[in-house]
This record gives structure tokens, sequence and C-alpha cells, in this order.
């Protein structure tokens, strides 16, 4: 479709969102787009404006064009503009929760009471923490050393469709407080939200080329911005494969990466857990359609107290409403693309052929549904266990001691999160000591406080985000250091 020829406001339950790219404080058309489809009915949503490298370039042009003025910018005066940005938001959540629900299909109810208030909550806490920042300066041999934070320039953020703009917030906000500007590249399957951002922004008074979105489909526009040798940070959530790529081009300009890829993560339950909490744990990993990098999606469980946690699971599991996400009575919505439906069951059906058992679930629902899936009778080394599914599925092994639940829990490649249910706090320190994680819940799962680092070890990522580490890969540190004599008098 030819973009001079089309209207470029497509219109969400009442919500009118913009399709074209945000680039340099203006809607730029591109002469290609892509069909944007809601998870919930398959329905077309609309058509998308599909950068290429040219409006990639475009948009790193502008960055670095409003690069000095924003990075000489007063913190207190960003800071402010971020609130500003923050109190946009609030005024637009459900606005925005109604249009990311048809978007990526997650429930409606978390999107207007955790998912977009927490967006703007990032903005006030990033805002705040810039006016925090500093160390003392110290003394070395009677010279001072002064530590700054630079800002770096202009930032490239890829970000995923399961939570799009939380977590394309989590990168935006801390990139601009510290003075950079960024280009962001939301994800194909859910690009809405990120257009609505670009129009709050603007009116909360972010100058013009400071934040820019370039929407794309297949990988021409992040390859460019990617490669591009005026980027000087780069930000992905996604894929280990695509993660891979990215470095590769980063390596050629020496553009230093974060990366956050996904996980495998472990729920260790150990007898002496309270039995009730561990199952409540367990089936809290189906949120999101079982959509989320964090879940701990390879339950492990004491021998001794499987069967019952197993009745009590099942119990649970099979009351949860799976459904319209926009209905507030639904527990678990649609997944996200039919791509990633087939991807989801072929995972499944491997796993059952080779032997494993479906105690509920292991099949498809109706249209973009996958049934909530528990499996067992699964090896360490098989598929299932090792890779990430991204879906509404769960393996559930057994384990008689502790040093086994270490083993099983630490034996995958990836090292995102893990989860630990036991009434024994010797254990939980003895035990989280060992697991290779960034982030270990004890006795709960998904408290984020942005103050603390987040990050995976091995192939769960490279790097970590929240608080000053944020600031450290989103700034170039300076020491300055000052003799205590040299200096001339001007009286």
């Amino acid at each position: 479709m030819s973009a001079d020829v089309r209207a470029h406001t497509l219109t969400v339950a009442g919500v009118d969102v913009d399709t074209w790219h945000w680039i340099g404080g203006e809607r730029v058309a591109s002469a290609d787009t892509f069909t944007d489809h809601s998870p919930i009915d398959g329905s077309v949503l609309g058509e998308i404006a599909c950068g290429t490298a040219a409006e990639a370039s475009a948009a790193v042009a502008a960055a670095r064009a409003a690069f000095p003025g924003w990075a000489a910018t007063p913190p207190a005066e960003r800071a402010r503009i971020l609130h500003a940005v923050a109190d946009g938001v609030e005024k637009r959540i459900e606005d925005l929760a109604i249009v990311e629900t048809h978007d990526n299909g997650a429930l409606l109810r978390s999107h207007r009471r955790g998912v977009m208030p927490r967006v703007a909550h990032n903005f006030r806490f990033f805002a705040d923490w810039l006016l925090e920042l500093g160390h003392d300066d110290f003394d070395t041999r009677g010279h001072t050393n002064h530590v700054t934070w630079d800002p770096a320039g202009p930032c490239v953020l890829i970000t995923p469709w399961n939570a799009p703009l939380m977590l394309a917030t989590w990168k935006i906000a801390p990139a601009l407080a510290a003075g950079n500007t960024v280009i962001l590249k939301p994800a194909e399957w859910s690009p809405l939200t990120a257009s609505l951002f670009a129009d709050i922004a603007a009116e909360a008074g972010l100058p013009a080329g400071v934040f820019n979105v370039v929407q794309g489909y297949g990988a021409e526009a992040g390859s460019a911005l990617v490669s591009h040798p005026d980027v000087r940070r780069i930000s992905f959530t996604g894929s280990v494969p695509t993660a891979k790529t990215i470095a590769a081009a980063a390596a050629a300009n020496l553009a230093p990466a974060s990366f956050e890829l996904g996980g495998k993560s472990p729920l260790l339950v150990f007898a002496d857990a309270d039995l009730d909490l561990a199952v409540d744990l367990a089936v809290e990993q189906y949120d999101n359609a079982g959509q989320v990098c964090l879940a701990a999606t390879r339950i492990l469980v004491e021998e001794t107290i499987a069967e019952e946690f197993t009745r009590r699971f099942t119990e649970k599991a099979s009351a949860l409403r799976q459904g319209d996400p926009r209905d507030e009575a639904t527990d678990i919505g649609p997944n996200i693309h039919p791509r990633q439906l087939e991807k989801i069951d072929g995972f499944v059906q491997r796993a059952l052929s080779a032997g494993a058992r479906a105690v509920i679930g292991g099949h498809r629902g109706e249209g973009q549904f996958y049934t909530p899936t528990l499996l067992t009778d699964v090896a360490q080394d098989s598929e299932i266990v090792q890779e990430e599914v991204f879906g509404p599925v769960l393996t559930l092994q057994t384990f008689t001691d502790e040093d086994e639940a270490v083993r099983l829990a630490n034996d995958t490649r990836f090292g995102l999160a893990a989860t630990l249910a036991t009434g024994d706090k010797a254990r939980a320190d003895r035990v989280t000591a060992q697991l290779v994680a960034g982030t270990v819940w004890v006795n709960c799962f998904f408290v984020r406080d942005l103050q603390a680092p987040f990050g995976g070890s091995r192939h769960s990522g490279v790097g970590r985000e929240g608080g000053t580490w944020s600031f450290d890969f989103y700034c170039d540190l300076k020491n300055t250091v000052t003799a205590p004599k040299g200096w001339r008098d001007h009286g």
C-alpha cells in the first residue's frame, strides 16, 4: 500500500493511533507497510509504516542533532520533563491499556491496574534517581577524584512484544534521564503503544529528536539501526540468536550493548514449604499466557510431596478462566501470534511424542489460545526442559535432596531468574547462594524494585538494568583528578 494515498490514523476501540514513524518531532511515512493483527480474534488493527534503512538513518540523524542540546539540559530540567511524561501517561492510562490489550492480548485489568501505572512510575523513578546520582569526591595522596556521568549519545532500544510499553520504558526512562537521545524500535507484533507514547512525550515537552520511533517488520530497520556508526548504546530484549547478530554489529563500532534474553527458570519447592503458597507461585507462572521471560517454567518438587503438590496444582490451575482479555473475569488471554502458537504446540507435541505426560492441557484451544499445560515424565536433557517455550507450558520434575535440586535448577544454558519455596531460612540461604540467576525470589515472585539490578547470567543476557546500574550503562563515566597545587592567583 502506498503511504501517500492512505490515512495514517487507525482507531482501536475508540482510541486514535498514528501509524507512521516518529522522527525528529514529526510523523514520517514509509513506502511500505505491514499489517498489525489483534491476537484476541485475529482482526486487522491497521497498516503500519514499515521502516527501512532510510528511516533508520533519518532517526539516528535526528537523535544525533538533538543530542548536544538535551545533554546540556540541566538535570533538574530533564527530571521535570520526565515527570511531565509520567503525568501524560497517567492521564492516558485507559487509552494505553485498551490499545495494548487489543495489540498484544494481555489482560485489560492488568494493564489498567498494574502495567500502565508502572510505565509512569518508571519515568518518575529515574527522574528522581538522576537528581540523587553522584559520588562524594575522594582523595588520592592529596589529589581530588571527582566522578561524573556524561551522556553517551544516541541510543537504540529494541523491545519485545510481551509487555511492549512497560519493558520499553525500563530502557527509555534511564536513557533519557542520563541525557541521551533515543531511537526506539518496537516489536513488529505489538507496535501501537510506542506510537501513542511518542505523542505523550511530545506533549510533555520532550524536544524534537530526543525520542524517535522507527517501526519495522523483519530485520532491515533493526539491522540498520544497530550497525549505524553514530549509535553509542544498544539495549535489546529478545532472543539469543538475534542478540548474537546485534553483538556482531555493535562490535564493529565498539558500541556497548546490553542484552536481556529470556530464560528457562526453575521453581524449587521443598517439603518444608507452605504448600498452598508454593502452588500459588506455580500457577502464577501462567500469567500473560506464559509469555513472561522471568517465568519459572521448570517446577522442581521434593519427591515426598510431589503427589500432593500435583493434586493441588491441578485443582487450582484447572479453575483458571481462559478467554477474552477484555473481560474482568478472564485469567489467561490469547497468545500473541499464530506463529508463536505454532511454536508452542510444536514444543508440546514433540515432548508428548518423546514420552512426556500431560497432567493438564497439552493442546490448542480455539483461536490463538493454548490450554494451560503441565508436563511430567520429562528428561532433564529433553528439549522441553532445556529450551524456552514462551507459552503457558510448565514441566514438573522431582528431586530427593538439596544437592539434586540445585543441580537440576542450574542445568540449562540460561540464568535469568529462580524462585524458591521453603520454610527454612537457613536452607533458603544455602540454596540461593548456589543458584545461577540474575534474580532469585524466595517465597514470592515478580517483586521488582527499580533500585535493584535486573538482568541475566549465561545465555540470559549481558549487563544489568535498574538504579545506578542503568546510568552506568547509558553514560560514559569520567573521573577528574585534580592536583592540590598549580593554581595561579587571579586576584
